[in-house]
């Protein structure tokens, strides 16, 4: 874990943190306060619409929970890496209020898709909340 990161972790949380699958081909990796937030809206969809449940399943069934160690560093247990394909190169991405974790030439083929569909985007045509975003 970088090491802006690692210290409020630690502070904050304890360095106690949720690994879970993600929708996208990556590891999803929540602090524990944001995690408790992510479950209850899961909790909250509704049970009989389908792909509410599989995507309820996916994320309670596959979430362990981790710890950084003395090193700053957290054991990404091997189910989670098989399920993936993680291997040894890898690349830890911060998305506000968690961290994507993504084996490195598949996370370099999803980004150069997005870069590539960004490029295509009619920006007269986005929703009224993007169009108002502020960067």
């Amino acid at each position: 874990m970088p090491s802006k990161y690692r210290e409020r972790l630690s502070a904050e949380e304890s360095g106690e943190m949720i690994v879970t699958m993600s929708i996208k081909k990556c590891l999803e990796i929540y602090p524990l306060s944001e995690w408790e937030q992510v479950e209850q809206k899961l909790m909250n969809l509704p049970s009989f619409d389908k792909t509410a449940r599989l995507v309820r399943d996916l994320y309670f069934n596959s979430q362990h929970e981790v710890k950084l160690d003395a090193g700053g560093r957290i054991l990404v247990p091997q189910v989670l890496r098989d399920q993936i394909g993680l291997n040894k190169s890898v690349v830890l991405s911060g998305q506000g209020k968690k961290f994507e974790l993504w084996d490195e030439p598949v996370w370099t083929a999803r980004f150069s898709e997005v870069v590539a569909q960004i490029e295509e985007i009619d920006w007269e045509e986005v929703s009224p909340e993007l169009a108002a975003l502020s960067l």
